[in-house]
């Protein structure tokens, strides 16, 4: 791979890392104001916790692993649990900014400043009588992961760029000879046979794009890695990858493009249908994009933890059996947790070359 070329990929790979990751941020479902009125069954919950049966709960289990929260639990449960607190930023207009540590909540069992977490971990006021908008822009334990899978990004891309300015025209060594093959499968395999000429321009974006939902994906299946924070699973991030697609097609878009949408090539009569249609496919093909992400990254974590519940359930009936059948679900999970790693390459790969197609075909010259 030229020199020179690599480098400006890295130079350009930094800058739109950086650009993906604050839209990204920004796009979380908690920096939208609300209101939560139920405030007093938030309060009856946590009261009666105590008095609840300690029976294990699989579904509350999977979706406090899948969900966001304003703490990063890394093990145990109740007072025993283990967990990194992050920032709560808030703004209220009767208040103004505040920023305090979600360990003033105690897990959602104590109030601090007129807030409470409800059940779906968000931050809500602790008296019902109160409707004033809470805009929440808070490090969640995604936005944290996002920093996490960034950061390691940038370092492995700022020491490729230092290491090809050191060893000019050598092979790279270590993790670097990994990084560079998947460079040029996205440059040869996936852009340049959507892109052509254009690949260079279009080079640094994709491969940001791919990079992001790879490491991301893996990330959140490394057992070791604190909590298994389920970003790319979040639909808000999802939905800011398609929104970059969409709006890198239609901006970048050609005449021919918008002439095959509004004038396409097929008799008057049918304009009533065919435009309509066409119109809808801008909407649907990043809307698709997103689901598609969301879906299998998200199923993937439910399957593997449901099987894993698999051993509490069956020994809440007997120990015995939970003996039993925990040797066959571990193996089973063992077995999808290595089809997860190759699902995590295929959805970076396939919404990286889908995007190229649609950026290939917005760019299509008039060919007569």
């Amino acid at each position: 791979m030229p020199y020179s070329t690599v480098l400006f990929t890295i130079s350009s790979f930094r800058k739109q890392l950086g650009v993906l990751f604050f839209s990204a941020f920004l796009s979380l479902p908690s920096i939208a104001g609300h209101v939560d009125t139920a405030i007093s069954d938030n309060h009856s919950h946590h009261q009666n916790e105590g008095k609840k049966s300690t029976k294990f709960d699989a579904g509350k289990m999977i979706m406090d692993h899948i969900s966001d929260s304003h703490d990063w639990h890394l093990w145990g449960e109740g007072h025993g649990a283990v967990s990194i607190y992050l920032p709560v930023i808030l703004y209220v207009k009767s208040k103004g900014l505040l920023v305090f540590m979600s360990s003033k909540f105690e897990h959602g069992h104590k109030s601090y400043l007129g807030f409470v977490l409800n059940k779906e971990n968000k931050v809500v006021w602790e008296s019902s009588d109160t409707i004033e908008p809470i805009y929440d822009i808070s490090i969640t334990k995604n936005v944290a992961a996002m920093f996490v899978s960034v950061l390691t990004l940038l370092i492995l891309v700022i020491g490729m760029a230092s290491s090809y300015k050191k060893r000019a025209g050598k092979a790279p060594k270590g993790i670097h000879n990994l990084i560079e093959p998947l460079i040029l499968f996205i440059r040869d395999d996936v852009t340049k046979p959507a892109l052509g000429q254009k690949t260079d321009r279009f080079m640094p974006f994709l491969l940001t794009i791919f990079f992001f939902i790879f490491v991301n994906n893996l990330f959140g299946l490394i057992p070791i890695f604190p909590g298994g924070a389920n970003v790319t699973g979040n639909i808000a991030i999802a939905m800011v990858l398609a929104t970059l697609i969409f709006l890198t097609v239609n901006l970048k878009a050609k005449k021919q493009y918008w002439k095959h949408i509004f004038l396409p090539d097929v008799p008057i009569w049918m304009y009533v249908i065919i435009i309509p249609i066409e119109i809808l496919g801008l909407v649907l093909k990043p809307f698709v994009l997103m689901l598609r992400l969301f879906a299998n990254i998200t199923a993937g974590h439910i399957i593997i933890l449901g099987f894993f519940s698999l051993i509490f359930i069956f020994g809440a009936m007997h120990p015995g059996v939970g003996y039993i059948v925990s040797p066959f679900v571990v193996a089973f999970a063992i077995f999808m947790s290595l089809l997860e790693l190759l699902v995590a390459f295929l959805q970076a790969y396939v919404f990286t070359l889908l995007s190229a197609i649609y950026i290939g075909m917005a760019l299509e010259e008039d060919h007569h």
